[in-house]
């Protein structure tokens, strides 16, 4: 490689990898067995999803693990990140609800991936918690905690033998503040000022007594690793040069990610900055006590330390200011005294306030570096929507890839960031959240409005394979403004399969 291309080359053994999630996927809301989770309640009773969609079926992945298989191998991916439909496996959160057909299909799955020599990355919890538990409180319900932990055991034990990768939770800040503070994601509590607390507060406990149950019953037979993917934008202050700017960019940092990084990366409790503003806010509030709930001593030792590397899933970059916010309603958003807008000079997406500014992964991963000592990375979810009407020209999602790997290996190569991993979101379109279908983020397209559900690969998977292939990014080989240039990725290294349903991949 040219002097000049040097910085593109990445690490021997850099983790490439796609993502995927069991309710965006798997269909078969009901299928063998199953019982609703909170997601399916949510989608049968909302008109607020566009097309009053669902993911009864989606992309019917349930039913269909040799198609999703293919789409890995001819990738040629390293790894594969998905999640485990808990109410599938126990369809009432319990153990004594087992559902051996539920297990069977995530056997299949991880066989598969095996098999082909992808690395299953996978995520115990990602926010479809079954309804039988919500019922009963969900995650404001303390004993939660401890029927969780059931669950993660006996998914070590069972499917621990393949899975050298666990994820505890999928973006809890987002579990908390959209699901029970803004009330916009199930189980849509509306109690912006204590409940995203509380419900933190017993996730984080729960994440640590999961690791804690895999350190001393599999760790030493089975040798995984077992973490938790938070989440966070990269916020720039509005003024570099006034220091309460920099402190408002700080605590906006600390409210989103060190809200979950610092008790387990650091030292098993909040940030000083969220115990602060909490508690002043508290006490003006003539409150008894602060609204953010205190871990003890043996709490803190228990919750320190558990992770055993850094995943951070990340999307895009906002400027913030200082403000000073009302007290009435009480509200996780106003206890930050700050204000967010766009980084207004980034292009847009398909979706709002989530515009392109691949600049900030790279800050990011360096704030993470020097305040959590030098982790291990993975980057476990980044990626960009375009309209689904995208069938294969979607250069603009090729140019978002490129300029952010472009910005994780330069934090790699030249801030000295322990990047290792690179997950990209995701493996095919699929049911969107409160978008529904409306905008997809897959690699593949997938014409819901085919009974048979072809995947079809778009630009941007000829290009991911070309990178994984490369282990680098070759801007001689690939220009996103000229996406006809980039080598079209060839199959013809895995055995065709003879599945109707998905078009011929090259």
């Amino acid at each position: 490689m040219a002097a000049a291309d040097r910085y593109l080359q990445f690490m021997l053994g850099f983790s490439w990898g796609v993502s995927s999630s069991a309710y965006q996927i798997e269909g078969g809301w009901n299928a063998d067995g199953k019982m609703p989770s909170i997601w399916d309640t949510f989608t049968h009773n909302s008109t607020s999803i566009p097309g009053n969609a669902d993911g009864n079926v989606s992309c019917d992945s349930y039913h269909r693990v040799d198609e999703d298989l293919y789409m890995l191998r001819a990738l040629r991916v390293k790894s594969y990140r998905f999640s485990l439909s808990w109410s599938r496996i126990f369809p009432d959160g319990r153990h004594t609800s087992l559902n051996q057909k539920g297990v069977d299909y995530y056997n299949r799955l991880l066989d598969g991936l095996v098999a082909y020599n992808i690395t299953p990355m996978v995520t115990l919890y990602y926010w479809d918690l079954p309804q039988a538990l919500q019922d009963l409180g969900g995650w404001e319900n303390a004993d939660t905690i401890n029927i969780f932990n059931e669950f993660c055991d006996f998914c070590f034990s069972t499917f621990g033998d393949r899975v050298k990768f666990w994820m505890t939770f999928n973006q809890p800040q987002t579990i908390a503040w959209s699901g029970y503070g803004l009330g916009q994601f199930p189980p849509n509590v509306k109690n912006p000022g204590t409940a995203p607390y509380r419900v933190a507060h017993n996730l984080i406990k729960a994440h640590a007594k999961a690791y804690h149950t895999y350190d001393d019953k599999y760790r030493k037979s089975q040798g995984g690793l077992v973490s938790i993917a938070l989440n966070a934008d990269w916020v720039e202050p509005k003024d570099v040069n006034v220091p309460r700017e920099l402190m408002a960019a700080d605590r906006a940092l600390q409210f989103q990610l060190g809200w979950f990084a610092h008790p387990i990366f650091k030292n098993g409790d909040y940030p000083d900055a969220m115990k602060w503003q909490v508690g002043n806010k508290s006490e003006l509030q003539t409150l008894s006590e602060s609204r953010l709930p205190s871990f003890n001593e043996e709490e803190k030792s228990f919750i320190r330390g558990t992770a055993d590397v850094f995943c951070i899933n990340h999307y895009t970059t906002k400027i913030v200011h200082h403000a000073t916010l009302r007290l009435t309603p009480e509200s996780y958003e106003y206890d930050r005294d700050l204000s967010e807008t766009e980084e207004g000079d980034s292009p847009t997406t398909a979706i709002k306030n989530q515009r392109a500014v691949a600049w900030g992964l790279r800050r990011l991963l360096s704030w993470i570096k020097e305040e959590y000592g030098d982790p291990e990375i993975y980057i476990t979810e980044n990626g960009v929507a375009t309209d689904t009407k995208t069938t294969y020209d979607d250069s603009a999602r090729v140019f978002y890839y490129k300029t952010y790997v472009d910005e994780a290996l330069k934090a790699h190569n030249l801030d000295g960031v322990n990047v290792k991993g690179y997950i990209a979101t995701s493996l095919m379109d699929s049911f969107e959240w409160l978008n529904g279908y409306k905008v997809g983020f897959g690699f593949h397209h997938v014409d819901f409005t085919n009974p048979n559900l072809p995947r079809t690969p778009k630009y941007s998977a000829h290009f991911y394979y070309q990178v994984i292939k490369n282990n680098a990014i070759q801007y001689s080989q690939c220009r996103p403004w000229l996406w006809s240039s980039c080598p079209r990725y060839d199959s013809s290294h895995i055995q065709r399969l003879p599945l109707a349903s998905t078009q011929k991949l090259v």
